[in-house]
C-alpha cells in the first residue's frame, strides 16, 4: 500500500509575495496542483499535503479536490520534521514516498520507476547529476557506488561539494523503518533542522539497501524558490507540451511562442502559428488552422477550421470548416454549425449559428439563434438585454439582415425575410418580403455649427 507525502510548508520568502509559494501558478494552475495530478497518477492510498506558511489558503485552495488528507506542520523545523506531521495518518505497513509541492515537472513514469523497486528493506532515492550542483544536497558514495549518506551543501567539505550527483529529496521508504529513522535524527547540522536526509544514513547503519536512481531528465526535479526559477520551468513546461503536440503531428510554427495552460487533444496535420495561448479543456480536428496571437479556452474546433489571428473563443463549440476572425471574439455558449462564418470584430455569445450562415464585420449577437444560410450585416447588433434579464433572436434560414440593423429582443425574423439597412426593429419579422424602418431625412441650410466661447 502506497502513501505519498507532499512537502508544503515552505514560506517562499524568495516570491516576495503574500501568497504561499506552491501556490503561485506554473501554466495557469498552482505547483501543488500539478504535484496533487502526479501522485494520483500512481493510484496510492492517499496523498497527504503537510502545510504550513499561508494557513488555510492550501486547504481552501483545493477544497474541490478529493482525497487529500492536511497535515499542519506549526513549526517549520526542516523536512524531516515535516514529514513526522504526517506520521499518525500513514498506513503501519506499507511504502511512503516523499514528494515536493514546489517540485511541479517530476513525470509520473519516472516515480513508477521508484515504486518497483520498493522493499521492505529498501530505500530508494530519487537522484540527477548536474553539471552545476550548486544549492543541492550531494550524493556520498563509498568506493563501491553504494550510497553512504547525503550531505547538504552547507555542511559539505570542499571534496563533497565537488561530487555532480544531487539529491533531489525525493524518497521511497517503508512505513515502518520511516517511523524508526525519524525518532532518532537530530538538529546538529549549520540550519539547526532535521534534515529527512539523514534517513539515509541510519538506513546504512541499519544494514538497509539504499539504491539511488539517476533521473534521464534533470529538468524534472527543478524546483521553485524564487520568481526566474518559476519563469525558468514555466519555460521546460511549455517546451514539453509543444514536443507533444508536434509528436502528434501538429505544426508548431514557432514552440517558443506557444502557452498551453491545461489539455489539448488534437487531431492530424494541425497547424499552430506563433502566440497561440490554449487553455483549459481543447480540441482541435484534424486539418484545423489556428492563427497567430489567438486565444482559444475550454472549446472545440471542428475538423478543417480556420481561426484567423487575434481571435478569442471561450466556451464554444465549432463545427467543420467553419472560419472565424480576425480579431473576433466567441464568448461561452457559441455554437457554429458547418461553415458558418464569424468574421473581424464580431463578439458573439449563447448563440447558435446555423450552417453556411455568416457574420462577417462588426457585429453583436448575443442570445441569438441564426438557422442555415443567414446572412448578418456589418453593424448589427441584437440588443438583448433590457436592463434586467435577456431575451433571445431568432432568425429563421436564410434571413438577410441589412447593415447597421437593431434588432430589439425578444423577435423572431420568419424564413428568408430580408431585413432592410438601417432599420431598429421591435416586433416579429414574417417570413419572405422586405421589412424596414428608417426615419425621415431632414436637412436645415442655415445651421451653423457651435462655437467655442473666448
Amino acid at each position: 500500500m502506497l502513501d505519498i507525502v507532499i512537502l508544503a510548508a515552505g514560506q517562499g520568502k524568495r516570491m516576495v509575495s503574500a501568497l504561499p509559494k506552491v501556490l503561485h501558478p506554473l501554466a495557469g494552475r498552482p505547483l501543488l496542483a500539478h504535484v496533487l495530478d502526479t501522485a494520483a497518477a500512481l493510484s496510492p492510498h492517499q496523498r497527504i499535503v503537510v502545510y504550513g506558511h499561508g494557513g488555510e489558503q492550501l486547504p481552501a485552495a483545493f477544497a474541490d479536490e478529493a482525497a487529500i488528507t492536511w497535515v499542519k506542520q506549526a513549526q517549520q523545523l526542516g523536512t524531516g520534521h515535516a514529514v513526522a506531521q504526517a506520521l499518525p495518518t500513514l498506513t503501519l505497513d506499507g511504502q511512503v514516498l516523499v514528494l515536493y509541492g514546489d517540485v511541479p515537472l517530476l513525470n509520473a513514469a519516472t516515480l513508477q520507476r521508484l515504486l518497483e523497486r520498493a522493499a521492505a528493506d529498501r530505500l530508494v532515492l530519487l537522484t540527477a547529476e548536474l553539471a552545476d550542483p550548486s544549492g543541492y544536497g550531494r550524493i556520498i558514495r563509498d568506493a563501491e557506488g553504494r550510497v553512504l549518506r547525503i550531505v547538504e551543501q552547507r555542511d559539505a567539505s570542499p571534496a563533497e561539494q565537488a561530487v555532480k550527483e544531487i539529491n533531489t529529496g525525493i524518497m521511497l521508504a517503508p512505513a515502518p523503518r520511516l517511523r524508526d529513522w525519524l525518532s532518532r535524527i537530530k538538529a546538529d547540522n549549520a540550519q539547526g533542522e532535521y534534515y529527512l536526509t539523514d534517513c539515509v544514513a541510519l538506513a546504512v547503519q541499519d544494514g538497509l539497501a539504499v539504491e539511488a536512481l539517476i533521473t534521464a531528465d534533470p529538468s524534472e526535479i527543478l524546483g521553485v524558490n524564487d520568481r526566474r526559477q518559476l519563469a525558468v520551468l514555466e519555460r521546460h513546461y511549455q517546451d514539453r507540451q509543444a514536443q507533444t503536440l508536434m509528436d502528434a503531428g501538429v505544426t508548431v510554427l514557432d514552440p517558443q511562442r506557444l502557452v498551453v495552460r491545461g489539455e489539448v487533444r488534437v487531431g492530424q496535420d494541425v497547424t499552430i502559428d506563433v502566440g497561440v495561448i490554449l487553455e483549459g479543456q481543447v480540441q482541435l480536428d484534424e486539418g484545423v488552422y489556428i492563427g497567430p496571437y489567438s486565444v482559444i479556452r475550454n472549446s472545440v474546433i471542428g475538423a478543417g477550421s480556420v481561426i484567423e489571428s487575434h481571435s478569442v473563443i471561450e466556451g464554444a463549440r465549432l463545427a467543420t470548416a467553419t472560419q472565424v476572425g480576425p480579431f473576433a471574439r466567441l464568448r461561452p455558449g457559441t455554437v457554429l454549425e458547418d461553415g458558418a462564418k464569424v468574421g473581424n470584430f464580431v463578439e458573439t455569445k449563447n448563440t447558435h449559428i446555423g450552417p453556411g450562415s455568416k457574420a462577417n464585420h462588426l457585429s453583436y449577437l448575443g442570445d441569438a439563434e441564426l438557422g442555415a444560410a443567414v446572412n448578418v450585416g456589418a453593424g448589427t447588433i441584437t440588443c438583448n438585454y433590457d436592463g434586467a434579464n435577456k431575451h433571445r433572436t431568432v432568425l429563421e434560414d436564410g434571413v438577410f439582415i441589412g447593415s447597421n440593423t437593431a434588432l430589439v429582443a425578444p423577435i423572431h425574423v420568419g424564413r428568408e425575410a430580408t431585413v432592410g439597412a438601417g432599420s431598429t426593429l421591435s416586433q416579429d419579422v414574417p417570413a419572405q418580403g422586405l421589412t424596414f424602418n428608417r426615419a425621415a431625412c431632414k436637412h436645415v441650410s442655415q445651421w451653423r455649427r457651435p462655437r467655442k466661447q473666448r
